[in-house]
């Protein structure tokens, strides 16, 4: 069992800022990915680079987009295998660092979006010795909202 939850709102505005959290939840159509209750779709999505084998399609549930997502580990890796799957949001409150390699430490760092940047500096694994500045790509949903609704949203994904 995961921890109690010590982000559940306790007064009227902490409940209505995770309202209107989930309402960009909503709006912006991450359930298509991170779907209810378990917030996941529990697919595989590609990497750039990969040429999806038709015998995949029959034998894998892939969600035919890729996210941009460094295809470093699934491509050039003994095990990489070309794809990463959905993860859940179910308890990300607790858990981190994200992304696949634990390069960003909060979720307010996976909402900014100057972790694009080649000048970004990664809160989480810097990366290979002696690297201090290295854009972290991908999921590039969420990036572009104004300061109040990433806080909200930010607010309702610490709930689940």
């Amino acid at each position: 069992q995961p921890p109690q939850n010590p982000n559940m709102p306790r007064t009227e505005s902490e409940r209505a800022v995770v309202e209107r959290g989930k309402n960009v939840f909503d709006r912006l159509g991450c359930g298509r990915c991170h779907r209810p209750p378990l917030y996941t779709n529990n697919k595989l999505t590609p990497v750039d680079g990969f040429a999806i084998p038709r015998s995949h399609l029959s034998r894998y549930d892939i969600y035919e987009f890729s996210l941009g997502t460094d295809p470093g580990l699934s491509l050039e890796t003994r095990r990489g295998t070309g794809y990463y799957k959905v993860p859940s949001l179910k308890g990300i409150w607790y858990r981190g660092p994200l992304e696949h390699n634990g390069s960003v430490a909060t979720l307010e760092d996976w909402f900014d979006p100057k972790r694009l940047s080649d000048q970004y500096v990664p809160t989480g694994w810097k990366g290979p010795p002696g690297t201090t500045q290295r854009a972290v790509r991908g999921h590039l949903f969420g990036l572009n909202l104004p300061p109040e609704d990433r806080a909200a949203l930010i607010a309702f994904l610490r709930t689940l």
